[in-house]
């Protein structure tokens, strides 16, 4: 059987995602078959696999910390929410339909027999495998029947690590008051604490992790510094969707209300000067030398709130004096003249798009998840030096999008096999990683500064999974430094709890 480690949150965005990400590194480098597991996760960034199945960003990430191929039994359960109170519900990689808050929370009991079949088969092949919970375990009210957190931890006989995250203040509380809210055997599964994202003398902490020690019976594991690692972010909490520092060159993406796969657009962080800014008003739009329509999970209502924010006008009124717009998957059909949704796939309805690229969108009951392998076509406009570029991403998407209108002789491919379209300075795809190829990022932020007459620093870019495979050996580096490996590793050999 292989070995458990679970790691635990006192809260959303603690840092669970990184941390596991790197205990996945760590073990591989010291020669161990690791890989990640996450039962139930909640998150619009998602991923396809090789057999078109679909899972959460997250543990794909993992999986490339891990140095192995993604697999959907890494995440059997995820949840994408489409409303306020309501998500798609995805098991084993396929959508099962929408349910209610209440409705899942009786329902997910029966999805158990799902995840110990997709943790067995990790078993099978792996010698440590790293859990990552999902929110806090001292969700009081969510812990009856408990599938991601304590109920996992019982479930696979893990030990766990508890992250607590500094940066926001009250670390101590937070620790110690998670484990008073836990029951006597689930306290005694934590194994050790991390402290996460701290700034500044570690020093200073002494006195208050020696006060968490002796109140708790617990070990503190380390104090990881704040790291910039730029690697994939799970959630809608990602510090990137709050920056508003401008770049020599700076590209805006409207931050849609249910925005999927922002993940798209981190190849361009290897840039110096190069900006990415996440919008939702119109003033923000000023300036920006190329504006991006992301992925979204309600495209129909996301087009809505665009359109009452203001946003479409200053759209249209960018892509009339030259500035290049880009769709990709629900922003690629927001270009487009129409959407319809005859099926009640989001709902029901038709709404028109912004018209700006020659293509009719249907939105069709089966969600299409492939890998894609192909390359630009002959593009228009600023952006015609891509031609014949590889490009490598995937596809999830519900939409079936056709070229329709009087313009639709004069638009072009964009990428082959019918996922993309061009006019002018207007471009939509469908696929997701479009700009990850390092010679496709290069050629976008080249074109953009030429466009500017300025130069940048750097307009080179590697791929953007080599330049990962380095953030990740410095993760691990810095785990290394910062956590007890020894304590660690101590906990992987206890046979049971």
């Amino acid at each position: 059987m292989s070995k458990v480690i679970m790691v635990q949150g006192t809260m959303s965005n603690a840092g669970k995602s990184l941390i596991a990400a790197g205990l996945c590194r760590i073990f591989r480098q010291d020669g161990f078959r690791a890989a990640p597991f996450k039962s139930q996760n909640m998150a619009l960034n998602s991923y396809a696999t090789k057999e078109g199945l679909e899972m959460g960003r997250a543990q794909a990430m993992q999986a490339e910390a891990a140095g192995i191929e993604p697999m959907v039994c890494m995440n059997p359960i995820l949840l994408k929410p489409s409303s306020d109170s309501g998500s798609q519900v995805i098991v084993n990689g396929r959508s099962i339909g929408d349910m209610q808050a209440r409705e899942y929370f009786d329902y997910k009991t029966k999805l158990i027999p799902d995840i110990q079949d997709a943790f067995r088969k990790l078993e099978e092949d792996h010698d440590i495998i790293v859990i990552e919970g999902a929110g806090s375990p001292a969700e009081i009210n969510l812990k009856e029947n408990d599938i991601v957190n304590m109920g996992l931890a019982e479930m696979v006989d893990a030990p766990v690590l508890l992250v607590g995250d500094i940066d926001r203040g009250g670390v101590f509380a937070q620790l110690l008051g998670t484990v008073i809210l836990l029951e006597e055997s689930e306290k005694a599964r934590v194994g050790g604490f991390i402290i996460n994202k701290f700034r500044g003398d570690a020093s200073l902490l002494d006195s208050g992790i020696e006060m968490l020690e002796e109140k708790s019976g617990i070990p503190v594991a380390g104090v990881v510094p704040y790291m910039d690692i730029k690697v994939e972010d799970e959630d809608s909490l990602s510090e990137r969707l709050s920056s508003s520092a401008r770049g020599l060159i700076d590209i805006a993406v409207i931050r849609l209300p249910k925005i999927s796969n922002f993940t798209d657009f981190d190849v361009f962080e290897q840039f110096p000067d190069v900006s990415v800014r996440y919008v939702s008003d119109p003033s923000q739009l000023d300036g920006a030398d190329l504006v991006i329509l992301p992925g979204s999970k309600s495209t129909i209502a996301d087009l809505r709130w665009l359109r009452e924010k203001g946003l479409e006008e200053e759209i249209l009124k960018m892509n009339a004096e030259g500035t290049p717009i880009f769709g990709i998957c629900g922003g690629y059909q927001m270009l487009g003249l129409d959407i319809s949704d005859p099926d009640g796939v989001e709902g029901g309805g038709s709404i028109e798009g912004l018209g700006i690229l020659p293509v009719s969108t249907v939105l069709a009951g089966d969600k299409r998840t492939v890998q894609f392998s192909g390359r630009v076509c002959d593009p228009s406009g600023i952006f015609s030096s891509l031609a014949g570029l590889e490009v490598k991403g995937y596809e999830i998407h519900m939409g079936r999008t056709t070229r329709y209108g009087i313009d639709s002789d004069a638009a072009r491919d964009l990428t082959s096999d019918g996922t993309g379209v061009c006019t002018g300075n207007v471009y939509g795809t469908y696929i997701h990683g479009f700009f990850d190829k390092g010679a496709i990022a290069s050629s976008v932020v080249e074109s953009l500064a030429d466009r500017k007459g300025i130069q940048i620093a750097s307009c080179k870019a590697e791929d953007h999974r080599d330049f990962k495979e380095k953030e990740y050996d410095r993760l691990a580096d810095t785990l290394r430094e910062h956590l007890d490996m020894d304590l660690i590793y101590s906990m992987l050999r206890e046979a049971s709890i």
